[in-house]
């Protein structure tokens, strides 16, 4: 196991960020994995070198970050990023904007994949968590 750098606690930061409710199970996953150095890892670069870095907030790398995975058609990333852009301020309709853009790139096949599936499930999931925490 490597030992922690700088990045990693900067990285770690930035994750709590976008999803304070389950970085730590994000977080646990990779230390069960065949390979926890991948998390580290990740966690150093993408969050400690990347989304740390300034001239863009972590508001704008997150809505980046959904419109890339949605031409990418990258479904799996995508439902974490959008939860995290919803978390850190974006609105469902922002988020379908920047989602459907990506049609002029990726064509529409993608979009409608990622729309119809990672994005409308994302959307219930949260709209049905705040109808419970309503009661």
């Amino acid at each position: 196991m490597r030992t922690h750098t700088d990045n990693f606690q900067r990285g770690l930061d930035i994750l709590a960020k976008i999803d304070p409710e389950d970085y730590k199970d994000i977080m646990a996953g990779f230390e069960q994995s065949a390979l926890p150095d991948l998390g580290t890892l990740a966690v150093e670069f993408n969050y400690g070198q990347i989304f740390s870095r300034p001239g863009l907030d972590l508001k704008s790398r997150l809505l980046a970050a959904v419109a890339g995975l949605t031409a990418l058609g990258n479904t799996k990333q995508l439902k974490f990023y959008i939860n995290g852009a919803l978390n850190v301020g974006w609105t469902q309709e922002e988020i379908l904007e920047a989602m459907l853009q990506m049609v002029i790139y990726a064509g529409f096949p993608v979009a409608l994949n990622t729309i119809l599936t990672v994005a409308n499930e994302v959307f219930y999931e949260r709209n049905e968590k705040e109808k419970r925490n309503d009661y």
